[in-house]
């Protein structure tokens, strides 16, 4: 293969999450802790960007920018709003955006689970509980026979391993966690029940996905997804299965490395056997986690960050994905790379250095599949509200006007040619 070429069944793609755009998702438990007493969230998400409206008009915007995968995510908490009443509405809704994508040439890459939950599922404990695996068994048992001869690729979960990163490294750099989990002591705060009330239910029984990080509950995360998988590969056997999982770089500096390695592995290796028997494996990269003898590093006071106050590393990508290769034997597609921030030109260096990353992987004889950027547009990013500007697409949400920012156009280029672009060509 050509050095500066990739293949030309890659995956070129942006990402998004149905609760993060469509707007209104009322029935789920994130409404409940956006508008619970106290929240710590800073916006209401409202209308979002009206993704579940203009969807139409969104895919062909990603259409023509040359990309041919859009990932997206089903709201469970639409499809099935009460526990055994599912939405035909809703159901039809989904069906139309799939049909939309292979009407204009992008391969759907579809998430059923990207981090809400409906607000009954908290009534029988969340997370916690084990009528977890039979509900979402259901749930997804009707999406593939309603729409599963539109689904090529299905994610049961995005970023399974996520729970364990907020509890103990977001807890560390003091960064309230995206749901807005109390990070100094991992606790629940007086808002939440609020947000228990909301749902119908007490705080005691209110467990959401983002506190899956004790043995128990991963463990019936773990069987979720393989019952899942199961009845996928039953109802579509020709669908492609996987998950996410959210990985940074970790690296280490002299007195760091015991601590390196014990973080990769809970990160890692705590959920790697959840992919044995799994056709491909998402991972999902922003930055790198730096330790010393003491712990997590802070960037160098010179080191440019991000929106998010992580460091911009793009450089990161690459490794993890060498990583990862080394010890999960799977097919690999990025689903998730991206990078919050006003000035665009970082953005369109975030991809490009990312890329240059992903071709030495592929020069190498790693099996990566795709890349999708996170995220297609400017959105409303859970407890941050809509200050967090990953999108290659902006809006203006006064009039939800959709712009394309020069990043979008240089990643259709690349798109389109199958070949690295320099960052002057995105016009």
């Amino acid at each position: 293969m050509n050095q500066a070429m990739f293949p030309a069944s890659f995956m070129w793609g942006t990402a998004t999450a149905a609760y993060q755009v469509e707007g209104n998702n009322r029935y789920s438990d994130f409404w409940a802790e956006e508008h619970a007493e106290g929240s710590p969230y800073r916006d209401k998400s409202g209308a979002a960007i009206d993704h579940y409206h203009l969807y139409r008009e969104d895919i062909q915007l990603m259409a023509g920018l040359g990309l041919n995968t859009y990932r997206f995510s089903i709201e469970w908490a639409r499809i099935e709003p009460e526990r055994g009443q599912f939405s035909r509405e809703a159901t039809e809704h989904y069906r139309d955006m799939l049909q939309a994508c292979h009407e204009h040439g992008l391969t759907p890459l579809v998430t059923l689970h990207h981090f809400s939950s409906p607000q009954w599922l908290m009534k029988l404990g969340g997370w916690a509980s084990v009528e977890v695996v039979a509900c979402f068994a259901a749930y997804t048992e009707w999406v593939m026979r309603e729409l599963g001869d539109l689904i090529p690729y299905v994610m049961t979960f995005n970023e399974v391993n996520l729970p364990i990163m907020l509890r103990e490294v977001f807890s560390t750099i003091g960064v309230i966690p995206p749901v807005g989990i109390d990070a100094a002591a991992w606790s629940a705060p007086a808002w939440r029940e609020s947000a228990a009330r909301l749902c119908g239910t007490t705080v005691e029984r209110y467990f959401t996905f983002h506190m899956i990080s004790d043995e128990r509950s991963i463990d019936l995360l773990k069987q979720t997804h393989r019952r899942a998988r199961a009845i996928i590969r039953q109802l579509r056997p020709e669908t492609k299965v996987g998950f996410s999982m959210a990985l940074s770089d970790v690296q280490y500096i002299p007195g760091g490395e015991a601590i390196a390695e014990q973080k990769w592995a809970a990160y890692f290796r705590t959920y790697a056997d959840l992919a044995e028997g799994d056709d491909y494996f998402g991972l999902q990269n922003y930055t790198r986690q730096v330790y010393g003898s003491d712990g997590l590093v802070a960037p160098e006071e010179d080191a440019e960050l991000t929106q998010m106050k992580y460091e911009f590393y793009p450089e990161a990508l690459e490794k993890v994905i060498r990583r990862v290769a080394d010890e999960l034997k799977l097919p690999i597609i990025i689903t998730e790379h991206g990078v919050a921030t006003e000035d665009d030109t970082r953005r369109v260096e975030y991809i490009r250095r990312g890329l240059q990353g992903v071709q030495s992987c592929l020069a190498d004889g790693i099996d990566v599949r795709g890349y999708m950027y996170w995220s297609a547009f400017d959105n409303f990013e859970w407890n941050s509200g809509y200050a967090m500007t990953f999108g290659m697409i902006g809006v203006d949400r006064s009039t939800q006007e959709r712009t394309v920012k020069a990043s979008g156009h240089y990643l259709g280029q690349i798109a389109r040619s199958h070949n690295m672009r320099t960052p002057e060509s995105a016009r």
